[in-house]
């Protein structure tokens, strides 16, 4: 494992304490490694999302328009996952 040195704000280095004192954390470590994976997965959240509005913008460019109303296309979709 890589080992690091950081600096931190007081506020910050404050909530950390806190956090491990509320038995959220064990140590400055395991939090900032949480914090850290966190942060990854929002960004690879973002990404996905991203990547699906890009699909749909160009699908709209190629072919155009779906004529179905808002509550088609969520009826349709619920469907499709077996929740309609």
């Amino acid at each position: 494992m890589a080992r690091q040195s950081i600096s931190l704000t007081e506020p910050n280095a404050a909530w950390l304490k806190k956090q491990i004192e509320d038995n959220e954390y064990t140590s400055v470590t395991e939090a900032v490694n949480d914090l850290i994976r966190q942060a990854r997965r929002q960004t690879e959240q973002i990404d996905r999302v991203r990547t699906l509005l890009i699909e749909a913008e160009e699908s709209v460019r190629t072919r155009g328009h779906s004529g179905r109303t808002p509550a088609e296309i969520r009826d349709s979709v619920l469907k499709r996952k077996g929740l309609g």
